[in-house]
């Protein structure tokens, strides 16, 4: 699975998780399935599109 991170936002900010569960909202109502997860690393919520890299794909 490759993945693809559209955007993040620093997990210090005042609203946590909220512009980036905002900011996945908008992309999923675009089609997009966009999903919000946690960079512990980063301590970052990072917003990513996870797709299917053509290695994984099995015929």
């Amino acid at each position: 699975m490759d993945r693809t991170v559209l955007e993040w936002f620093p997990a210090g900010g005042p609203r946590g998780s909220l512009p980036a569960e905002e900011f996945a909202h908008a992309r999923r109502e675009e089609g997009l399935p966009a999903r919000v997860v946690m960079d512990l690393e980063a301590d970052a919520f990072l917003v990513i599109v996870e797709q299917r890299s053509a290695d994984t794909v099995r015929g």
